[in-house]
């Protein structure tokens, strides 16, 4: 195994990526469906491409500080659960940069249906990205690489409608609240069929706060709109202290960015490739 100081690629992508300059047979996660909607839009597959990091992450040492009788209180990302926000942010931008620094390495212009995931190993997380590398069939290339979790036929149709994909984006967003005396009244087994006020305010503020990031994202690339693609969420219990119990929400909301590139009339014939510059038009 060769040593690596986690700078660039890895060195089994390295592998992979003279094995692709060497003319070798190429591989794709692409369905039949998709890859034919690619044609169409005068893509080709030239790889599949990975970026993977794991890392350690986790919540310790992290509380809802301070209680107020009555009234309950969370803690969102701007105090401590700030470095733990960070360390999922990081994991699924690495992984993201180093699929895309792969699928540059092989010449490709875009990568489409990627999945992003995280998986728990051996007491850390690791955080993957992968997906299929495309190219243009034609004599013009794209201005810069664009990355998608849409998939061939979902491209194609976009393209042909006049959009173009130009990156997949994200938004995370993490929040803890303490179990006040309501709560835990609502959340008892003997409270009956009733909501627990609590957990409505913390799962919706969270999301509402990821979706918030996803905006930001959104606008930093200068796309049009979004697509979302997948939402998730999670809920666990912590204890940092005896008596003390909080409740910890994390959401998430994964999409693609989109830019028109036909503002007027039929978007372009598809044919080998006229590329589709990944340029977002001029407001002025």
């Amino acid at each position: 195994m060769t040593d690596w100081n986690g700078v660039g690629l890895p060195p089994v992508a390295d592998q992979r990526v003279r094995r692709a300059a060497a003319g070798g047979p190429w591989t794709s996660l692409l369905s039949a469906p998709a890859a034919a909607g690619l044609r169409v839009a005068g893509l080709a597959p030239v790889g599949e491409v990975m970026g993977s990091i794991v890392q350690q992450i986790s919540l310790m040492g992290v509380s809802c500080g301070s209680y107020l009788p009555g009234g309950g209180q969370w803690l969102s990302t701007s105090r401590g659960v700030g470095p733990y926000l960070d360390a999922l942010n990081r994991g699924y931008a690495t992984a993201l940069d180093r699929l895309t620094q792969e699928a540059t390495a092989i010449g490709a212009d875009g990568v489409v249906g990627i999945t992003l995931a995280t998986e728990p190993l051996a007491g850390a997380t690791e955080f993957t990205a992968l997906g299929t590398a495309v190219r243009a069939r034609g004599t013009q290339r794209a201005g810069r690489m664009f990355t998608t979790a849409l998939s061939g036929q979902d491209v194609a149709k976009l393209m042909t409608s006049g959009w173009m994909p130009v990156r997949l984006v994200y938004g995370v967003s993490v929040a803890i609240r303490h179990d006040d005396w309501q709560t835990r009244r609502q959340a008892s087994w003997g409270a009956g069929n009733t909501e627990i006020a609590g957990y409505t305010q913390l799962v919706n503020h969270t999301r509402a706060d990821a979706r918030v990031r996803l905006a930001k994202r959104v606008r930093a690339t200068g796309a049009d709109g979004t697509i979302v693609s997948s939402m998730g969420l999670r809920m666990w219990s912590v204890e940092p202290s005896d008596n003390h119990r909080d409740h910890v929400a994390q959401a998430s909301v994964f999409g693609t960015a989109i830019a028109r590139f036909a503002t007027t009339g039929p978007a372009p014939a598809a044919r080998p490739l006229t590329f589709l510059p990944l340029q977002h038009r001029s407001t002025s």
